[in-house]
């Protein structure tokens, strides 16, 4: 539930924000001290921050390796953009930065975390999926840093990685990861 609330927390505040641009302006900017949408967005940061820890402890009993250290870590980081937002002061705003840098990191690392074990698992073409959407989240992440469009690629790149989370909670929740399909010849 916790991707679920947190993209639909800044798809319904970017629309109540005059002014707002979703493909140049960041998510944050919407739980921005004195933002008419913070306590919206700052609640979908708040759901995302338990919400994603919690599906980590059931991928840590679903799955060997590290990746659910990851799911965790990026959930606690999203709790620590929730609790720095923006332009209380610059010390602030640079303590909601490295939150931010740090949760993009795991979210983008948890996927690829997950390949290696998935592949071990029986689960080829999840593990293939992984990489490639570990990599295309760090990258769209990445081109957040560059240009004027980082709203769209901070989007696209949290997207991704938040498919893939709600993907694999539905394959642990459906018990699709617990033995691999063997089809017959």
């Amino acid at each position: 539930m916790g991707p679920a609330a947190f993209v639909t927390a800044w798809a319904v505040g970017g629309t109540r924000m005059k002014g707002y641009s979703p493909v140049h302006d960041a998510i944050s900017r919407l739980a921005a001290v004195h933002a008419p949408t913070q306590a919206l967005m700052t609640g979908g940061f708040v759901a995302f921050g338990i919400g994603v820890p919690v599906y980590g402890l059931a991928l840590r009993r679903t799955l060997t390796g590290p990746a659910w250290v990851a799911a965790v870590t990026t959930g606690l980081a999203t709790l620590g953009v929730a609790a720095a937002p923006l332009d209380v002061s610059s010390r602030v705003d640079l303590v909601h930065g490295a939150f931010a840098s740090v949760g993009y990191a795991s979210l983008a690392a948890l996927p690829l975390l997950a390949a290696g074990p998935l592949e071990r698992a029986g689960r080829p073409r999840w593990a293939r999926a992984s990489r490639a959407i570990g990599i295309a989240s760090g990258l769209a992440l990445l081109a957040t840093v560059a240009g004027p469009r980082h709203g769209l690629f901070q989007r696209l790149g949290l997207t991704i990685g938040d498919a893939w989370i709600l993907a694999s909670a539905a394959a642990i929740v459906g018990d699709r990861w617990s033995a691999p399909v063997r089809l017959g010849r």
